[in-house]
């Protein structure tokens, strides 16, 4: 039974680099301190371009372990030392590694595991021993947390498929997304001084990694016939020099920004006209969800398994064939071409507001 007198939630993350999973652990970190709760951070390594924010407002543990093998005995030591009302686990490995420390030290609280994105797209470049060795911890993992959560449908089914456990044992909650907040006007103008131009301007907001397919973004807004059209790329990762000069062969180099990582995306959805996902596959998409709260249109790869959700088979924006230039390229100039309806794309944004969210994980956790 969970001590009630006790209300800590720990989020356990292997640290906290700008990317989504990071993000969204901040913004239900807030939330369930409006609810009546205390959070602290637990982290592989406090570390990330997020750190600062987080220590402004809560606890951050740093259990110094840089590789995830031996992160169990420090988890051990912080559960029987702390002994939260709750741990929220996020991204393999630590969703099998946390549930196995729990049971070691003798953890009376609710252990939740949380999947953001599809493992088995994601590791399958790693090979079959890999594929073998990530079915045999997720289950083992998996059956000993208390609840397991995946971000989308997809992702459920996923894990399901992976532990070899029935789908119902698995809960979607799908990620929170605060809603908009107007920029100042100084960050404005510095935003439309990046821009740099009066022309479309095409928003894109992710780390620069393979799995985002940037090279296919690229591709595509080369085909546009808008020569004053601008395309931004927002985010940092391993893959810049090469997008670069990808840019540079396909003879765009001088209408695409390379705008690196920026803590608070906001002014740029406030400044662009269109907001584009080329991922070849995601866990749910929370870029998306941020630009429909900005009344942005979007324009998405049909990837497994968020975006469609998030859209709702195209409702909300346009979907487009994984890998394919000239069917992208068509659906943003169609997006720019097209009237938007503001008002319904806030709306939609909504459905995703961090108290649903927070008040789902609580309930799954007993806390409510």
């Amino acid at each position: 039974m969970l001590d009630r007198s006790n209300t800590v939630v720990a989020l356990l993350l292997p640290d906290l680099r700008g990317g989504g999973v990071e993000r969204l652990g901040l913004v239900l970190a807030r939330e369930f301190v409006r609810l009546g709760h205390t959070v602290e951070f637990v982290l592989m390594q406090a570390k990330g371009d997020l750190l600062p924010e987080a220590q402004r407002e809560f606890a951050v543990v740093d259990l110094a372990t840089p590789r995830a093998r031996n992160v169990a005995p420090a988890l051990v030591r912080y559960l029987r030392q702390r002994r939260p009302a709750a741990l929220i686990v996020g991204m393999w490995p630590l969703t099998v590694i946390a549930p196995v420390a729990a049971r070691i030290a003798g953890f009376r609280g609710r252990v939740l595991i949380s999947e953001h994105a599809i493992l088995s797209r994601q590791y399958a470049p790693r090979g079959h021993v890999h594929s073998l060795a990530m079915r045999a911890s997720a289950f083992a993992g998996y059956r000993l947390a208390t609840a397991r959560v995946g971000v989308s449908h997809g992702t459920c089914a996923d894990m399901a498929d992976l532990s070899g456990m029935a789908l119902d044992r698995f809960t979607t909650i799908h990620n929170p997304v605060r809603p908009a907040v107007q920029p100042a006007p100084d960050d404005l103008t510095a935003a439309h001084a990046l821009w740099a131009t009066n022309g479309p301007r095409i928003l894109s907001v992710g780390n620069l990694k393979p799995v985002k397919n940037h090279p296919l973004l690229l591709r595509a807004f080369a085909d546009l016939p808008r020569p004053d059209a601008r395309l931004m790329l927002l985010g940092q990762g391993d893959n810049e020099a090469a997008l670069r000069a990808l840019a540079s062969d396909l003879g765009i180099a001088d209408r695409v920004i390379f705008a690196g990582f920026h803590p608070d995306p906001s002014p740029f959805y406030a400044t662009a006209d269109l907001f584009v996902l080329s991922s070849d596959h995601e866990g749910f998409g929370n870029v998306i969800v941020e630009a429909l709260s900005f009344g942005l249109p979007v324009v998405s790869t049909d990837c497994p398994s968020g975006p469609a959700e998030i859209l709702e088979g195209g409702r909300f924006g346009r979907l487009v064939p994984v890998g394919d230039a000239p069917a992208l390229a068509c659906a943003i100039e169609d997006a720019l071409a097209a009237p938007v309806d503001r008002a319904a794309l806030i709306r939609r944004a909504a459905d995703f507001a961090p108290e649903i969210a927070a008040r789902k994980y609580l309930n799954l956790l007993g806390l409510t």
